[in-house]
């Protein structure tokens, strides 16, 4: 699997990635309803960066990160990761925390910042841990999950 900086012909599988992760509506707090157009609010621009994870020429994954906030708080970075539902459990997450987090202190960040991971996503949860996260505080009933009801939204952050 290679991870690399997002190319146009790569819009396809990226749209397929996050049409779908958007549709369960049970981690991201995106309209479910979202239109390609814009789903492409996903792709960011420079000091950002989306990056896909590829395999066989597929698109199995896709992250974007870049600073959590403007001017003050622009020494904090923040990240985002989607992975394909057929390629899950298969490292791609993993992969893709590893690489937002030497992409942000290869650039000087002081750390990075999740603003809402939804708290039953335990999977997430105990994968950004893995790498120094700690939940810094919960907005309780903050994310209306599809099965579950109204669940917390986590703040989670690793200082480096």
């Amino acid at each position: 699997m290679l991870i690399r900086e997002f190319e146009e012909q790569d819009w396809p599988g990226v749209w397929r990635i996050v049409r779908e992760v958007v549709r369960a509506a049970d981690t991201f707090a995106y309209d479910p309803a979202m239109d390609e157009a814009a789903a492409r609010g996903w792709i960011e621009v420079p000091p950002a960066v989306t990056v896909v994870a590829v395999e066989d020429g597929r698109v199995l994954g896709t992250a974007k990160m870049g600073p959590n906030r403007e001017g003050p708080g622009a020494h904090v970075s923040t990240a985002s990761f989607m992975v394909a539902a057929e390629a899950r459990g298969r490292g791609i997450g993993d992969a893709l925390v590893r690489h937002a987090l030497a992409w942000a202190r290869a650039r000087g960040f002081a750390g990075m910042q999740f603003n809402a991971v939804v708290e039953s996503n335990t999977g997430a949860v105990r994968l950004y841990e893995r790498y120094g996260f700690e939940v810094i505080g919960t907005v309780p009933e903050a994310f209306e999950h599809p099965e579950l009801g109204r669940v917390g939204l986590h703040v989670m952050y690793c200082r480096f």
